[in-house]
């Protein structure tokens, strides 16, 4: 015998006129985070999930460096990423990294 469990992405909208945080993180799943970390580095890659520590799991990752001069050096490219919430300064949705069309990295019912 088997169940079926389905997934309702209704918007909870609370008191204050606010979206519940469940559903602002499902809406980021997919698209593109910029990290910015406390030793100066900046990752940018696909948001996979989140936990209750902050740490942040990044697919399909590029890590940037900048030189001494202040220019930012080549990416490297790390693939899949697990930042520590303590070494996260700043998330941004980045908007430069084209995405066309997006490529899923979790099962969508």
């Amino acid at each position: 015998m088997s169940t079926t469990t389905s997934i309702q992405t209704t918007e909870v909208i609370k008191d204050n006129g606010e979206i519940d945080g469940k559903t602002k993180l499902r809406k980021w799943l997919n698209m593109n985070f910029r990290i910015e970390m406390t030793d100066g580095r900046v990752l940018i890659g696909v948001f996979l999930c989140t936990d209750r520590d902050a740490n942040v799991i990044l697919g399909n990752c590029s890590e940037y460096l900048k030189n001494s001069d202040g220019e930012t050096e080549e990416p490297r490219v790390l693939g899949l990423v697990m930042v520590p919430g303590r070494h996260i300064v700043s998330i941004k949705i980045d908007e430069t990294m084209d995405t066309s069309p997006p490529q899923k990295y979790y099962y969508e019912e």
